[in-house]
């Protein structure tokens, strides 16, 4: 029997939960959604892959562990890097948002320092990251996304060594995703933390399912996705406090 949220929790119960995190990588998000009387429905907006040369990688990792700084993009940055070599480092490492800090301590990393807005402007507030005329910082993630970070690094002084670790890659939808989209109510939720997850949803599924979706209400991890959210179609935005999953939820909850 589905246990019941209790008050002072989230109240999901007979909401469909779009979760729209890369393939792979939802599975507690939808245990959650579960606990809170919600149907979850998994979309994945990303592939996440390693690299392709992961020797080369590896060299790249092993040098970046002996920077100075070292700043994680994502939790999937840390898992892969993890993969690679063990990340046992003398820096000072500094997270993109509090879940990929969740993931450094995971992997032995004891105090990430994370900002309490969790995206890149965020973290380029950090006292850590101002003053970096000649400091050597590595900046470990994977090819493309905005390039604030790298921008901004290099921009600052910064003898900047970039690592990819994986790949982010359009997702493998199928004719059940389809179908599913085309059943869903507009009552629905739809959780959004990335603009590429995003992007690759609007070129990716059909017309008929895409307006479908665009329907629901979009619950958006900040206020750049919600612009995001807008401009695809979305008439319905709730802004979350941040990515994770409890904001997520929370904010989808108060969705009128």
């Amino acid at each position: 029997m589905q246990r019941q949220p209790s008050r002072d929790q989230p109240n999901l119960r007979g909401r469909t939960v779009v979760i729209t995190r890369p393939a792979g990588t939802a599975s507690a998000l939808a245990r959650r959604v579960r606990a809170l009387g919600g149907a979850p429905l998994l979309l994945p907006g990303l592939s996440l892959r390693s690299v392709a040369d992961t020797v080369a990688a590896r060299r790249g990792l092993r040098v970046a562990l002996a920077a100075e700084l070292i700043v994680f993009t994502s939790p999937a940055a840390v898992r892969h890097a993890a993969a690679l070599l063990p990340l046992r480092t003398k820096a000072a490492v500094l997270a993109v948002g509090q879940g990929t800090a969740r993931a450094l301590r995971r992997h032995g990393i004891a105090a990430p320092l994370a900002p309490q807005r969790q995206d890149s402007e965020g973290l380029l507030d950090h006292p850590g990251l101002r003053e970096l005329h000649g400091r050597r910082v590595a900046l470990i993630g994977a090819p493309g996304g905005r390039g604030v970070l790298r921008e901004q690094l290099a921009a600052r002084g910064a003898q900047l060594q970039e690592v990819h670790v994986y790949r982010r890659l359009p997702p493998r939808l199928d004719r059940r995703h389809v179908e599913a989209l085309l059943r869903l109510p507009s009552s629905a939720r739809v959780l959004l933390s990335s603009a590429e997850a995003l992007h690759h949803l609007q070129q990716s599924l059909p017309a008929a399912a895409w307006t479908r979706l665009c329907a629901a209400i979009a619950v958006a991890s900040s206020e750049r996705l919600a612009t995001a959210a807008r401009a695809a179609g979305f008439a319905r935005i709730v802004p979350a406090a941040s990515a994770l999953s409890a904001d997520l939820l929370d904010a989808a909850a108060r969705a009128g």
